[in-house]
């Protein structure tokens, strides 16, 4: 895939509703949270006292909810939008995460608004948002990552210099509506900083996969923030580990041998091997008007894990090439010529990594036996290597 194509108005619009319910499941439920505490602290210094409450700021601030979407649809190029979507995503848990940590209250009282159309837009906010989840500033971190997004995106000079004042407007607006002290402000920049530096827009492919892990995690914790329980920690600290994993690369991370886990890496890595698990299972009942491995070329097969009923129909004398790194091997194959080369799931295969593989497929065909290969749900992995196969070796 070019990561520097234009993006499809499909790809734009999911990644922006899937953001969208980050922030809509995170924001109000650490809004939720410090409402049931009955005493809580702010940040604010004595001279904020003196700032100035300017009621016409509620217009830049409100249209950070604009920015949100405009730049989902107004990002150049793939790698764009991943990046966009996951600081959005880091800024978001990250925030949420803090708020739920260390709940605080904006201290000041608001004066009565006269003129309409402000007081219209400060009642509606006030449906939305209450005055807590203070530190970090959310509008201050978004307004970093919603400049990096769009800058590429405005070619004028002024334009761009139009772009920058406006949210550097909406930046200070958090203070002048009397939304955040100054300190939450400074939380927020540093919170985009940390966005921009931490995940740039041309990292590591695999790191977006790592980053998925991790932001699941954080939604672990706060539900244990929420609810309490040691499951939800577990939760969170399993989905770290695998996140590591995909960080590091390290495909043999669940140790699997001869088909197996050992019990260690069940007590480890249990959610993960059972939403795997469930996945297979939901897979086999969507494509069960389907065959479960195809003829992928002379000799070699190719599909998904199966079940015992479905290994029966292989042919005998079958070589097991089994690249799924998160299920355990059917028991009737294990006992074949059986070989595992995990993959990481939703990676593609790097030379390295394939090079054994297809030394494996090549020593079996020139023995002329027939060879399965397959990974996990027969979608991805194992496509891939039968394809490098047919292009590199056969031909």
């Amino acid at each position: 895939m070019n990561r520097h194509a234009a993006p499809s108005m499909q790809q734009r619009v999911t990644q922006l509703a899937l953001n969208g319910a980050l922030f809509g499941v995170c924001y109000p439920l650490t809004n939720y949270l410090a409402q049931r505490h009955q005493e809580l602290g702010n940040v604010a210094m004595a001279w904020e006292a003196a700032l100035p409450f300017l009621p016409w700021m509620v217009l830049p601030y409100m249209t950070s909810g604009l920015f949100f979407v405009l730049s989902f649809l107004l990002v150049r190029d793939r790698a764009g939008l991943s990046a966009l979507s996951r600081r959005l995503a880091f800024a978001t848990v990250v925030a949420c995460l803090v708020f739920a940590a260390w709940p605080l209250r904006f201290s000041l009282p608001r004066p009565a608004v006269d003129d309409a159309l402000p007081a219209w837009l400060f009642a509606q906010l006030a449906a939305v948002d209450q005055p807590y989840n203070q530190l970090p500033s959310l509008h201050v971190a978004y307004c970093l990552i919603f400049w990096a997004a769009l800058r590429s995106a405005v070619t004028s000079a002024i334009m761009r210099a139009a772009l920058a004042a406006w949210l550097m407007l909406v930046a200070m607006s958090t203070v002048f509506t009397y939304q955040h002290h100054a300190l939450d402000v400074a939380g927020g920049a540093v919170l985009g900083a940390l966005a921009l530096h931490l995940l740039p827009a041309d990292g590591d492919v695999r790191k977006p996969v790592a980053f998925c892990y991790t932001v699941l995690a954080g939604l672990a914790a706060l539900a244990w923030f929420a609810q309490g329980g040691l499951w939800w920690l577990y939760l969170c600290a399993s989905l770290l580990l695998v996140a590591r994993a995909y960080y590091l690369h390290h495909a043999a991370f669940l140790h699997k041998r001869d088909g197996r886990y050992p019990l260690w890496i069940w007590l480890l890595y249990a959610p993960y091997l059972c939403g795997y698990l469930l996945t297979w299972q939901l897979v086999r009942w969507h494509e069960r008007h389907r065959p479960p491995f195809v003829r992928h070329s002379e000799g070699l097969w190719v599909g998904r894990r199966l079940t015992e009923a479905e290994a029966a129909q292989l042919p005998a004398d079958c070589a097991i090439i089994d690249l799924s790194n998160e299920l355990s091997e059917t028991p009737a194959l294990r006992g074949r010529s059986y070989h595992h080369f995990p993959l990481l799931d939703l990676q593609a295969p790097d030379a390295q990594s394939a090079r054994p593989i297809l030394a494996a497929i090549s020593a079996h065909a020139a023995q002329g036996r027939a060879i399965y290969l397959h990974c996990a749900m027969g979608y991805r992995r194992s496509r891939q290597i039968a394809q490098l196969y047919k292009e590199h070796y056969q031909q």
